[in-house]
């Protein structure tokens, strides 16, 4: 990247943060005009105390003198306590505010982003931006300002005091230094700028690493990869460790600068000063209160460069923050969405073909169907035929083509995606359970899973909802019920009562619209035909699309078909179809083969599966 070009991306995420902090301008007037009066009590203590020391060097000091020195002194302080207050109030308060806005406005984008998205982002990355970026930006907001004004306000007005009230020359020459000190923070700027982007990134990287060995520990584990893990941590951690001391070189110049600047300004105010004393152009009492204020502005310059650092820490920050802001969700509501107040639940699917992306191969090729309302839709295949795929088109987590999938007569993608997902009770393949409680797990649908514990509607259609799903028994078998605590991703439960908490969520939403994704994957047979029996009243009531790989699971849909590298190759019901002899009647008599084998014993296997073969052969 050019000098140019990095000096536009700062400028622009320059731009944006003030534009942020100015919606809080009231907020911040205040804190700037109380951090200011702060200012104005520390500059009046080293005039009065200058005063004091030429009162007592000049023998007309008295008693009340004295004490009311004292007064106006332990007046300033206490006037700096009470305004110091109310500028952290105010500053570090409106901080804060801007924080929880912005990570609150983060975490509504990434509600409203496609499953895309996700696919290309990893979640160590997200939570680098939703951690470290706002900090840096928050630290601006809130010390960086009150550095800023602080230090610019009090060195003006220590500059103005030195100047006017004691000596120009000496003033002058005290700060023959500070053009040095801007040319070098004017070049350190860029690069601080451009290192911090590299350690943001080098975070991410680091926190995504973290984020997959938590996750992925029982893996690791099982494979015995705890040593290859170590240096592959060990690898991004010293490459964060690598950026984050090329960024502290860039910023450490800075104090140390101000340190020798403030040593050559007290060794000129030491000789001219003392020149200047000597030749009574200046008291002794101005030459000490010189000498204070002096010391006095050790601070804004140390401010200004920090000032200068959050800046640029903040940009970066921002710069990277802006990149996740603009990205567009691909499914999302248009100005002519349509939002249905009522559902019948007529699908129907015309000359569909979808790629996930251009150049791969259609996961789904000339597919077309209709299901009328209340009728159920078997769908059934090998794995990657295009099953989930189809029921990712029919609730948009992907846009299917325009004009290809049509729920009540309309297309899809002119429906609302709020409303289409509202109609829909979806469990997908893939079981994720929160880390709450089962009951707060199972309403997990908008204004349920929020309710009192103790309320009765929402505690009977828990019940209801879990028992359909063939989960109450076990439930009620925990030591807590349903208030049991599950671990990160409900691990703590099987994998079968994982899908059946899934599968009561979707119950317990009522939809006008059910899809069940091979969510029965995970229990044994005899477990899944107690659940289908008790679905079947509840999908008759419903338009209803029941995923599997189990032939079995689908012999009462009014509508199987079953799909091969994303074509359907047979259609129609249960017995017409093992009629048919093809596709579906191998995987009906390949299912019933495992199934006899589970309850077989060894004489009887042979003779099941030597039957088997025979069939096949024939």
């Amino acid at each position: 990247m050019s000098d140019v070009d990095r000096s536009l991306s700062m400028r622009e995420s320059l731009l944006q943060l003030a534009a942020i902090l100015g919606k809080y301008w009231p907020r911040y007037l205040v804190g700037v005009l109380a951090l200011s009066l702060c200012n104005v009590g520390q500059l009046t203590i080293p005039w009065i105390i200058g005063q004091f020391i030429d009162s007592l060097r000049q023998g007309r000091l008295a008693a009340p003198d004295i004490a009311r020195t004292a007064g106006l002194v332990l007046a300033a302080a206490v006037g700096i306590a009470i305004f110091r207050f109310v500028w952290r109030i105010f500053v570090f308060g409106t901080a804060r505010r801007i924080e929880r806005d912005l990570r609150e406005r983060l975490f509504s984008h990434f509600q409203s982003l496609s499953a895309s998205f996700y696919h290309r982002k990893k979640v160590g990355d997200l939570m680098a931006h939703a951690t470290n970026d706002l900090n840096a930006i928050r630290a601006l907001a809130g010390e960086g300002v009150m550095a800023g004004w602080d230090a610019t306000a009090l060195g003006i007005g220590t500059l103005a005091v030195m100047a006017i009230a004691i000596d120009w020359r000496l003033t002058l020459a005290a700060f023959l230094p500070l053009p040095l000190l801007a040319f070098i923070q004017f070049r350190l700027g860029g690069q601080v700028h451009d290192r911090y982007k590299r350690v943001q990134a080098a975070f991410s990287a680091l926190s995504d690493r973290v984020q997959e060995n938590v996750s992925g520990a029982r893996v690791i584990k099982a494979f015995a990869q705890e040593d290859a893990e170590k240096k592959r941590f060990a690898v991004s951690n010293e490459a964060y460790y690598g950026n984050f001391v090329s960024l502290t070189r860039a910023q450490s110049l800075f104090e140390p600068l101000v340190g020798l600047l403030d040593g050559v300004g007290t060794l000129v105010c030491i000789a001219y000063g003392g020149l200047l004393v000597l030749q009574g152009d200046i008291t002794l009492g101005q030459f000490v209160a010189f000498t204070s204020y002096l010391h006095m502005l050790v601070w804004p310059m140390t401010g200004l460069g920090r000032t200068i650092n959050m800046a640029q820490r903040a940009s970066a920050s921002m710069s990277r923050l802006q990149a996740l802001f603009d990205e567009v969700p691909e499914i999302r509501a248009l100005p002519d969405s349509v939002a249905p107040a009522s559902w019948q639940g007529a699908l129907s699917i015309r000359n569909l073909t979808f790629r996930y992306a251009p150049h791969l191969p259609p996961a789904l090729e000339d597919v077309t169907l209709e299901v009328r309302p209340g009728e159920t839709l078997g769908i059934v295949g090998r794995t990657g035929s295009g099953k989930s795929t189809l029921a990712s088109l029919l609730t948009r987590a992907f846009n299917p083509p325009d004009e290809t999938v049509f729920l009540d007569g309309i297309c899809v993608n002119r429906l609302d995606p709020g409303a289409l997902r509202q109609a829909i009770g979806m469990v997908p393949q893939d079981a994720f359970l929160f880390s709450t409680s089962i009951r707060e797990n199972i309403a997990f649908v908008s204004g349920k899973r929020d309710m009192e514990p103790d309320s009765s509607t929402v505690e009977d259609a828990v019940l209801r909802a879990s028992r359909m799903a063939q989960l109450d028994g076990e439930i009620q078998e925990l030591p807590h019920g349903y208030e049991t605590m599950l671990g990160e991703r409900g691990i703590t439960l099987s994998g079968g009562q994982r899908q059946r908490v899934s599968i009561a969520r979707a119950l317990l939403k009522d939809a006008p619209i059910l899809v069940l994704d091979d969510c029965l994957s995970a229990v044994d047979t005899r477990t899944e035909a107690r659940i289908l029996e008790t679905l079947l009243p509840v999908m008759h009531d419903r338009t209803s699309l029941l995923i599997s790989h189990r032939v079995s699971a689908l012999q009462h849909a009014d509508l199987i078909i079953v799909l091969e590298r994303g074509r359907i190759v047979e259609r129609g019901k249960h017995a017409d179809l093992l009629a048919l002899g093809g596709e579906y009647r191998s995987l009906w008599e390949l299912q019933q083969l495992e199934a006899t084998l589970e309850e077989a014993t060894g004489a009887e296997r042979e003779i099941a599966v030597a039957a088997w073969e025979e069939g096949t052969a024939r």
